[in-house]
Parts: structure tokens; C-alpha cells; sequence
């Protein structure tokens, strides 16, 4: 345990982003056998629109411009690694972990589309004000 912890870079990314999710990932990396880094939390409206113009998002209405999402990359020998094996993997601690937090998510990994390093908190329990 407590054998990684995030760099100055995730803790940046992570300005912005929900309390509960951070609590997440936090606790999630605590006890992870695999090392994994915040890409990006927060998003304006004009970074959304690049991430969806260069094909990697389909939606305007999404939660990382609320901060109720992050999306992650799995860190292998210090590389961010695209495999889907470590991410299902990662799934497993970090669906752990917000189930024991009672913080409802979503990953990405479960939907028809799949975005393996994606998780937010859940529509119905964090509806937009």
C-alpha cells in the first residue's frame, strides 16, 4: 500500500474536479498493484470542443466541463500505456473503492462506445444545479 502517488501534473489536472471523484482516484491509486496518472479533469467549453473536433470525445454536454469526470492513463515502466488489459484491471480497485465511498461513478469502459480511462460521477446522484 501507499505505493504510488499522484505527480504534480495529476494533482494540477485535478484542480477543479469534484471532491468525491478526487477522493476516488486518491484512494485508488493508494492500493493499486498499477500506476496510473490524471490526464484531464476540468475542461472550458473550448478545450471540449478540440477534444471532440480531433475525434476523441461525441459530446458537447460532457462532465468533464463540470468536473465530474477524469479521464486517466495507466502508467506501465513509466509509460502511459493504451492496452485495455490494465485499464479493466484498474476498473476493478476504482469501481472497488467508490462503491466502499458510497460515490456512485460510471466508467467508461462499461459503455457501448468505450473510453477505457473515463470516470465520472453518476448523472442521477450529481445532477447539475
Amino acid at each position: 500500500m501507499g505505493k504510488f502517488h499522484f505527480s504534480k501534473r495529476s494533482l494540477k489536472n485535478l484542480e477543479g474536479v469534484h471532491p468525491d471523484l478526487i477522493k476516488v482516484m486518491t484512494q485508488s491509486l493508494e492500493i493499486s498493484p498499477i500506476d496510473f496518472a490524471i490526464l484531464e479533469g476540468l475542461r472550458s467549453p473550448e478545450r471540449q470542443q478540440e477534444v471532440i473536433a480531433r475525434g476523441a470525445s461525441w459530446t458537447k454536454n460532457s462532465r468533464h466541463l463540470t468536473g465530474h469526470a477524469v479521464d486517466i492513463g495507466a502508467v506501465i515502466e513509466r509509460h502511459i500505456v493504451w492496452a485495455l488489459d490494465p485499464y479493466q484491471r484498474l476498473s476493478k480497485i476504482i469501481k472497488k473503492v467508490a462503491q466502499d465511498l458510497s460515490i456512485p461513478i460510471e466508467w467508461g469502459g462499461d459503455w457501448q462506445k468505450v473510453d477505457a480511462g473515463h470516470y465520472e460521477l453518476t448523472w442521477n446522484a450529481y445532477p447539475l444545479k
